[in-house]
């Protein structure tokens, strides 16, 4: 079997590189976490880079000016990102962007993809919480009255809300659906409240009350918040990648020129022991990576639906991920901890991801329960 990527995905990650290579980690004046958000916006110039360079299209059909490409070339367009801790909402705007081609109606996909293709239209996903499998946890229900939706409820932790135009909100009815608003910012009935991540960035706390929207900017097909869901889970998983291959390197770096006894630590047999397991963390980060990201994009079948391959790459990234940026801190010494040097930033934002990615134990039981519910063959 050929296990490489399309030349049109390799293409993707080729001009995520060449776009990030002069981006500086966390590129934002960065005053202590206590003190408060890291910057009251993410990286605009970024952000209209990424666009001119066709980035944020990835995932859009033809006719509306993307690339139409799969959940692959986007995760590997994600790894890249996080490799300079990109503070742009590429995750959530393409997420939302590939839930609307994928489930949108025409009037929709028509008046949204080809402008947040090209970066006019900033789109964010309010999905804290988004392990969950109950429609009736969602914390907002939504009722339809004539040709429009009324959205209820508060959800918290929204990424780049202050920056975003609209905000796609997962909702329950009472008939036991999801469906999918596409909130604008501002709007009647909506108010947000600063919450800061850990990661010191400006998240908000989304409040909905009789907020009406339109039906035509309404998804509420079948599957499409379950899909929705899944896409961003493996989007993270890859943040987590890239994240942790960029701070493997850092170690390598650092351990090859600190000397001890006049030999680089890197020689220490405890030193590469450690760096060798945090090595075989990431390749189990990407493997399962990648099988997931395949199960998504495609028709594949397989023995457990692809809610079962998204289980074990989250197991693999939150676990990995945290274990990856904690050796790392340990073989850097009190050189780690240093505000001028950037690990201290990777170790922020991987504690961010890992607590969006939710306790790997959580993920092993609903892989136990996908077990039970379909016995291998």
């Amino acid at each position: 079997m050929d296990f490489t990527f399309t030349d049109e995905q390799q293409a993707a990650a080729e001009a995520a590189r060449g776009v990030l290579a002069g981006v500086v980690p966390d590129a934002v004046p960065s005053p202590a976490l206590t003190a408060g958000a890291v910057a009251d916006d993410f990286d605009r110039p970024l952000w209209a880079t990424l666009a001119d360079a066709d980035l944020l299209s990835l995932v859009a059909a033809p006719e509306y000016g993307g690339a139409g490409l799969d959940a692959i070339a986007l995760c590997l367009v994600l790894r890249e990102a996080a490799k300079v801790l990109a503070r742009v909402p590429l995750l959530e705007h393409s997420a939302a962007m590939a839930a609307v081609q994928a489930h949108g109606g025409a009037e929709l996909r028509s008046a949204l993809l080809a402008r947040a293709g090209r970066g006019e239209v900033v789109l964010t996903v309010a999905a804290s919480g988004r392990t969950g499998h109950d429609p009736a946890e969602l914390s907002v229900t939504a009722r339809q009255e004539g040709q429009e939706w009324v959205l209820d409820g508060v959800q918290t932790a929204v990424p780049w809300a202050y920056g975003a135009d609209l905000v796609v909100v997962p909702a329950h009815t009472d008939v036991g659906r999801t469906v999918l608003a596409l909130v604008p910012r501002p709007h009647a009935g909506v108010a947000l409240a600063e919450q800061i991540s850990t990661t010191g960035e400006l998240l908000g706390e989304l409040r909905l009350e009789s907020a009406r929207i339109a039906d035509r900017d309404v998804i509420d097909a079948d599957g499409a918040w379950e899909w929705l869901r899944d896409l961003l889970a493996v989007g993270t998983c890859a943040l987590a990648l890239g994240l942790g291959e960029r701070v493997l390197r850092m170690t390598g770096d650092y351990t090859s020129k600190r000397e001890q006894f006049g030999y680089p630590i890197a020689t220490f047999q405890a030193v590469a022991v450690q760096a060798a397991d945090r090595y075989i963390d990431l390749r189990a980060m990407e493997v399962t990576l990648w099988q997931a990201a395949w199960r998504l994009g495609t028709a594949a079948q397989g023995t457990l639906p692809v809610s079962g391959d998204v289980a074990v790459a989250k197991i693999w990234a939150a676990e990995g991920v945290r274990r990856v940026v904690q050796t790392a801190q340990h073989l850097h010494g009190g050189f780690g901890a240093d505000v001028d040097y950037p690990l201290h930033r990777y170790h922020a934002w991987a504690k961010h991801l890992e607590l969006s990615l939710g306790p790997a134990s959580a993920h092993e039981e609903a892989l136990g329960d996908l077990l039970a519910a379909h016995p291998l063959a």
